[in-house]
């Protein structure tokens, strides 16, 4: 797919790549009101989870729980919303996105309206832990495969 900004190189100012493999990568999502959020990437250009096989898929989700469960041992927040929508990027990627009851848009989806500030302190505490996942995500993954 022509200008596809998953099929593009990655810009430091849009994240950073935890982890690259043939199929999948993870990456950071620049956010600076969801510290934590990340993407599990399809590789190659496919826009519904049905194109790919059944091992492809099941290496997908892998990962996808692999960075759930990371989030969940390191941030420690109160949901984590998984998401793979598709409507403006037709390219397979899930969001993993750690939620806590005072970000700026819970309980709603993070493609809602802001309700709220999150304190300044609460954020950089968040980042500080976020900062921690590309390493625990490597780890975990290291173990599997």
């Amino acid at each position: 797919m022509k200008n596809c900004v998953f099929c593009a190189e990655l810009k430091p100012e849009e994240g950073q790549l935890i982890w690259r493999g043939d199929d999948c990568r993870i990456i950071t999502v620049n956010d600076a009101d969801l510290p934590g959020f990340c993407r599990v990437i399809w590789n190659h250009h496919a826009s519904e989870m049905t194109d790919l096989t059944y091992s492809e898929r099941e290496h997908l989700m892998n990962l996808v729980f692999v960075v759930e469960d990371t989030i969940r041992q390191v941030m420690k927040p109160t949901k984590v919303n998984l998401a793979s929508l598709g409507n403006m990027v037709p390219h397979i990627h899930w969001h993993v996105i750690p939620r806590f009851t005072d970000d700026v848009f819970f309980p709603g989806s993070v493609w809602s309206s802001r309700i709220r500030e999150t304190p300044i302190s609460m954020l950089a505490d968040r980042q500080k832990a976020a900062e921690e996942l590309p390493n625990a995500i490597r780890s975990l993954i290291s173990k599997l495969y």
